[in-house]
């Protein structure tokens, strides 16, 4: 029977953060008043630009003093506010069912607990928040506001289990088509993919305007290698497992490594997506609060 509970939600640590905002990079489009900039022009406390007035327009909003200044008549225009939409998407590969050694918290874990306490956050500003994930039962949850969906979310996100080969494209893909409105789509994976159609997948996600987040988590012992002895290795998404001597692959699987982390930098750099490297053994909080603060608009910014 799958597990539903909502042990990766820490209370201590909701509390740690809760004081922190998520924002979104960019203009978000809502349907409710939020805290949220938006691309349409409305009214609210920030002021955006001046425009001239034509017939129909609210004559409340009527720049007066620079009636006085000029004799023309400029309407004053505001950022319109609105909420946004948290899209987690998480990566149900076998791979993501990894537990380092000397701990008890999978890969998968770790996941559920940074995308737990991300949507768990959203919901108590105000904003919708949506699952998605590709295992043996796909989860397609849009996003919406209010507790009985996040606990909807919760529910889910606490079922699902790693299993199987990686469909990681096809969900980047499906959600990127799916998620009419502009999100904030967090992506949660190891990113055991070819970099090159990794790139594909994100560009279809930043042309349908999506502010798109992905946390890389890894140990350290796969960007290392450092075994010091013959070991069994096992492939987690079904495949053959291989006994090898680590000092005969080390030095060619070292430089894979360094290879592939160089095509996903330069995914970065080319996508201008929100990466955050981590790695298994840090505190998923202090992950989160990097995260958050990241996204702290500068006084005066946009």
């Amino acid at each position: 029977m799958a597990d539903t509970s909502r042990s990766f939600l820490d209370p201590a640590v909701l509390s740690r953060l809760m004081a922190l905002p998520l924002n979104a990079r960019q203009a978000m489009l809502g349907s409710v008043s939020g805290k949220h900039r938006s691309p349409v022009r409305g009214s609210s406390l920030e002021f955006a630009q001046y425009r001239k007035y034509v017939p129909g327009d609210d004559t409340r909003r009527l720049d007066w003093r620079t009636w006085g200044r000029s004799d023309r008549f400029y309407i004053k225009e505001f950022e319109a506010d609105t909420n946004l939409r948290l899209c987690l998407l998480i990566d149900t590969s076998g791979s993501m069912s990894f537990t380092p050694a000397g701990s008890t918290t999978s890969r998968f874990d770790y996941a559920k607990k940074l995308a737990g306490t991300l949507g768990y956050i959203a919901a108590q500003q105000g904003d919708a928040v949506g699952l998605w994930s590709l295992a043996e039962k796909p989860v397609e949850i849009p996003a919406k506001r209010g507790a009985s969906h996040l606990g909807l979310v919760l529910d889910q996100m606490g079922s699902i289990q790693p299993v199987g080969d990686t469909t990681l494209l096809t969900a980047l893909h499906d959600a990127a088509e799916k998620t009419r409105q502009r999100a904030l789509v967090v992506i949660f994976s190891d990113l055991f993919v070819p970099p090159a159609e990794l790139k594909t997948a994100i560009q279809h996600l930043r042309f349908r305007k999506h502010d798109v987040a992905l946390f890389h988590l890894l140990d350290q012992k796969e960007l290392d290698f450092d075994f010091d002895r013959p070991a069994r290795f096992i492939d987690l998404e079904g495949g053959e497992a291989l006994l090898a001597d680590p000092s005969l692959i080390a030095r060619n699987y070292r430089e894979a490594v360094k290879q592939y982390l160089t095509e996903i930098d330069d995914l970065i750099r080319t996508t201008a997506i929100d990466y955050h490297r981590v790695k298994l053994h840090e505190k998923y909080d202090d992950v989160l609060v990097k995260f958050l603060l990241s996204r702290v608009q500068k006084k005066g910014g946009r």
